[in-house]
């Protein structure tokens, strides 16, 4: 057989049709045949096939116009317009029928649609979106630590109860802190445990999160029971080559241990001398460093099948105060962030970052008031989706940050972050709170369920790619 036909698909054709046809054409060439041999006898006496050539007699003839038609009507029986041809326009003259190109196409070869695995993973999706109750899907849509979950003061194992916390509160993520962290092996046995309580109860994995950056924001390699290399800061680093063996050296450990997702690299440019929270945690000042470096961490750590993530989102090395302790903002104009601290985010779709989180801090020059940028729709929608294009999934920064906390309640956050267009809600300040403000404002109409919908397939979607 034909190695390239493999694969590929034959349309149905009925046997005795084929025969009928062939059947067909074999007594038109007889007929045919028939008819020229007959003429060739009765008129030369010799049986020279129709393209060797005429008898000087058929020559002669052929120069008297006025016998032209009647004699050709009268050696062959057939009318002029059907004479035999020369052999050269013979083969021409028999085509098949309609009915026989029918039956010729019929057995042409059609290859077989080939299904992208795109296809495949948005037909899992629309299978699980379509399954999920709208509770489930507002779950789906918080990230928060296992104390949260589970109500326990400092969580290092997955069991029991963790199990049933989580059929109760089936929420999208999970975020571990150094408390969490005791050595590689019980790691290791919370994270799997806790894994494979998802599976069962969600039917799709979590996303297990962690801040691991290197330098000062390390709640793995800082811990000496890890023996993990932990990376200088960002500060530090002097190439491309250096940035991704950052995130190389990190996505290896962390997935070693059972994390899917770094909040990581920091993606600030530095602009404001003054500023504290970011500091050493930026590669500088210069955005085009700052993307071409945290482009390619973020390619390290995709190496070991880690979903990285750009912040602070619209860019927290502007500011000088702490949004950890309250309002934090920048008066830049949108040009203005537009040719620095925006470039990093603009580069983040087209560079597969798997999530973008929003800081807290407010940008009244572009929103005319202020509220935070991870409860702004004119920065998500507008600016982050709209303006840089960036389509993959918008996590908040932690909501019981000062800057949150103290100005909003846990309900009306969550309702704001949504309507702005954010898809994951990181640490809500009361979960359950948060939670019933998004299903309410489902049931009155405020939201609409198909833009819970709208994020639920982006965090499935994501979910079922690292499960592949």
């Amino acid at each position: 057989m034909d190695m390239n036909l493999r694969g590929k698909r034959w349309k149905p054709v009925h046997r005795c049709g084929v025969r009928k046809a062939a059947l067909a054409v074999l007594g038109l060439l007889a007929v045919l045949s028939a008819a020229g041999c007959g003429r060739l006898q009765d008129d030369f006496g010799d049986h020279k096939s129709i393209g060797s050539g005429r008898s000087t007699e058929n020559i002669e003839n052929m120069g008297n116009t006025e016998n032209t038609e009647n004699s050709a009507e009268s050696l062959t029986g057939i009318s002029p317009e059907f004479e035999v041809k020369e052999s050269s326009e013979a083969e021409a003259a028999v085509k098949p029928s309609v009915s026989d190109e029918m039956i010729l196409e019929s057995v042409t070869p059609e290859t077989e649609p080939v299904t992208s695995e795109a296809d495949l993973i948005a037909e899992e999706v629309e299978k699980l979106l379509a399954d999920m109750t709208l509770e489930e899907k507002i779950y789906q849509m918080f990230i928060v630590t296992p104390e949260q979950l589970t109500g326990v003061s400092t969580v290092t194992a997955a069991g029991d109860a963790t199990k049933a916390s989580l059929a109760q509160y089936p929420v999208g993520g999970l975020v571990y802190f150094a408390g969490n962290l005791v050595s590689p092996d019980q790691t290791k046995t919370m994270l799997s445990n806790v894994q494979s309580y998802a599976d069962e109860i969600e039917g799709v994995d979590l996303f297990l999160c962690v801040d691991e950056e290197g330098g000062r924001v390390a709640r793995v390699a800082k811990n000496g029971a890890f023996q993990a290399e932990n990376m200088s800061p960002m500060a530090d680093v002097s190439s491309v080559e250096e940035a991704y063996r950052c995130g190389d050296t990190i996505g290896a450990y962390l997935s070693e241990l059972g994390f899917n997702v770094d909040f990581a690299p920091d993606a600030d440019v530095l602009t404001n001398g003054a500023n504290t929270v970011i500091g050493d945690r930026s590669f500088g000042s210069d955005p085009e460093i700052v993307t071409k470096y945290a482009i390619a961490y973020s390619d390290g750590l995709h190496a070991h099948g880690m979903m990285s993530t750009f912040k602070h989102f619209p860019g927290h090395g502007a500011t000088e105060a702490d949004t950890h302790e309250g309002y934090a903002y920048t008066d830049k104009s949108y040009e203005a962030l537009m040719e620095s601290e925006l470039k990093p985010f603009r580069a983040a779709g087209a560079n597969g970052v798997d999530l973008v989180m929003v800081a807290h801090i407010s940008v009244p020059t572009v929103t005319g008031d202020n509220t935070p940028s991870s409860l702004s729709e004119k920065m998500i929608a507008g600016i982050l989706r709209g303006e840089l294009g960036y389509d993959g999934l918008i996590v908040t920064d932690a909501l019981n940050m000062g800057a949150i906390a103290g100005n909003y309640s846990s309900s009306s956050t969550a309702v704001k972050a949504v309507t702005a267009g954010v898809d994951l809600l990181l640490m809500p300040g009361d979960l359950q709170a948060a939670y019933s403000g998004i299903y309410n404002a489902v049931r009155s109409g405020e939201i609409s369920e198909e833009r819970i919908d709208e994020s639920v397939r982006r965090i499935l979607t994501a979910k079922v790619r690292l499960s592949r």
